[in-house]
């Protein structure tokens, strides 16, 4: 009799954000060199060498393999970000990277940026297709958000349809779009929100198509079409 194999639990938002500031970091410093990384650390600082070191920690302790630690000087200030979610740390640091990168680089910043999340994306949707397989499921879209790689916190808010094909959500509140409008970095995180999700599901099933519409940053909600034919 075959042993019933448990889901692989997902990963942890420290886990999740250096595994961004990687894939950052890599588009970045190919792109731009040494003064690239000069950037970074410049993002790094105005966010918080502190508040970054103790997501690199954590993120280490629970498995990530990442390149934060490159990046924060032994000398730390205090941390800035008491109060604020890990969802709401990682929209900062984002964004602080992103506009130090953008301010100087322009239209070629916001591209490596974007290639960063993409790879990013692809790299988690790659890990969702084998959190199916690992439960003996295909890649396809009935199996796509039951083996997804990040817990929905209550500070998500949204409805999914499911549909035949097609999965429609919508999301009425999202922390990370959330963090960008409050703090005015909206030409920033609109980065993020523009590649992720189509990156993850292509890095998922090549076949998945995803339509997204509308945008917390923009239109106050955001709503995608996830469509996928099994063929």
């Amino acid at each position: 009799m075959t042993e019933e194999r448990k889901p692989i639990p997902p990963l942890s938002m420290y886990q999740i954000t250096a595994m961004l500031f990687s894939h950052l970091e890599k588009s970045i410093t190919t792109s731009f060199g040494d003064k690239g990384k000069n950037l970074i650390r410049l993002g790094l600082k105005r966010f918080g060498y502190e508040d970054a070191y103790r997501i690199a920690i954590q993120a280490k302790k629970e498995g990530e393999e990442h390149r934060l630690f490159d990046y924060i000087p032994e000398d730390r200030t205090e941390i800035r970000h008491h109060d604020v979610t890990i969802y709401g740390q990682m929209a900062k640091m984002f964004a602080q990277i992103t506009k130090a990168i953008v301010d100087e680089f322009g239209d070629e910043g916001q591209n490596a940026i974007r290639e960063g999340v993409r790879t990013f994306g692809e790299t988690r949707g790659k890990g969702i297709a084998t959190r199916a397989s690992h439960l003996g499921k295909r890649n396809t879209i009935d199996h796509y958000l039951s083996n997804y790689d990040m817990g929905r916190s209550e500070l998500f808010e949204f409805e999914t349809l499911f549909k035949e094909n097609v999965i429609e959500q919508t999301f009425t509140k999202c922390p990370f779009g959330q963090q960008w409008a409050d703090d005015d970095m909206h030409e920033y995180g609109i980065l993020y929100c523009e590649m992720i999700d189509p990156s993850i599901a292509k890095g998922y099933n090549p076949n998945f198509e995803v339509e997204h519409d509308k945008y917390v940053l923009k239109e106050g909600v955001c709503h995608f079409n996830f469509k996928l034919e099994d063929k």
